[in-house]
């Protein structure tokens, strides 16, 4: 992946929260560094972006840590935009260049010689009843799908298929299903393994369960998790990345499973992934 046939120079969209910290300071230095380098063809946070744009640039260059790449994940990877993550922020496990590492090789990057990494996405959907009910809420995750117990903090009881067979039920905080590029988040802070970031499994992983007996286990990614449910809180919650979530009502299945569509990212070509863990 590259700069596309007639074009001379890459076309690049920038993304940022300029309320964050030094965003706004790297913001402006960069519109300085890509003069006869780049046409920048927008400079906004990712909420404020339209399809169109996002379909007409190379590469989208986003500054901030992880969560912001997050955020703009789902709408680059309809686009099938390839990003490169400038780190500002404490993670860098998506956002891999440094801004001096971006200038540097910044040749090698738009010109396609950098590595582009197609990582697997997740869909859940939320449905009423255990046969394909009315659909509640439904949603794309980069790193992770989890089911947390909510206020008032009692343990909750779930049970847990894959494929139509039942795997366990499970007396918990509450359940990560988590990407090969989200097993460094939640899932390894739960106690899940780590995978290769170029994997295709998904990791399904419990929270404090009330068990010697159930382990984080890794499936195939073309699986589909069902979590159905025993007994919940009230603030029993389904959150996609963290950052966006649905209530539970006893009676609904979150059903997930791998999504059509996968996150470009482009790799630093001179930090290797252990190097980044």
């Amino acid at each position: 992946l590259g700069v596309r046939q007639g074009r001379s120079l890459p076309r690049l969209i920038l993304f940022g929260d300029p309320e964050k910290g030094p965003v706004a300071r790297v913001m402006e230095d960069f519109s300085e560094f890509f003069k006869g380098r780049a046409e920048v063809i927008a400079v906004c946070h990712i909420a404020r972006c339209t399809p169109e744009v996002l379909r007409d640039c190379d590469f989208a260059v986003v500054l901030g840590g992880d969560g912001t790449i997050i955020s703009a994940a789902k709408a680059l990877s309809e686009a099938e935009v390839p990003v490169v993550g400038v780190n500002l922020g404490k993670l860098g496990f998506l956002a891999e260049f440094s801004v001096s590492e971006f200038k540097q090789m910044y040749d090698d990057i738009v010109s396609g010689k950098a590595p582009v990494e197609g990582r697997m996405m997740l869909g859940c959907q939320v449905s009423e009843g255990a046969h394909e009910g009315r659909e509640k809420f439904r949603a794309k995750a980069v790193n992770d799908v989890f089911v947390a117990a909510g206020p008032p903090f009692r343990v909750i009881e779930l049970k847990i298929g894959v494929d139509g067979q039942q795997v366990a039920s499970c007396v918990t905080d509450g359940l990560i299903v988590s990407t090969p590029t989200g097993s460094t988040a939640y899932n390894l802070s739960a106690g899940g393994p780590i995978l290769d970031g170029s994997m295709e499994a998904m990791v399904i992983t419990p929270i404090c369960p009330h068990s010697l007996s159930f382990r984080p286990i890794v499936i195939d990614a073309s699986s589909v998790v069902e979590i159905s449910f025993l007994r919940i809180n009230e603030g029993t919650t389904v959150s996609i990345d963290g950052q966006t979530s649905s209530g539970l009502a006893i009676h609904d299945v979150v059903r997930i499973a791998r999504d059509r569509s996968s996150f470009l990212v482009v790799n630093n070509p001179v930090r290797t992934r252990w190097d980044t863990l």
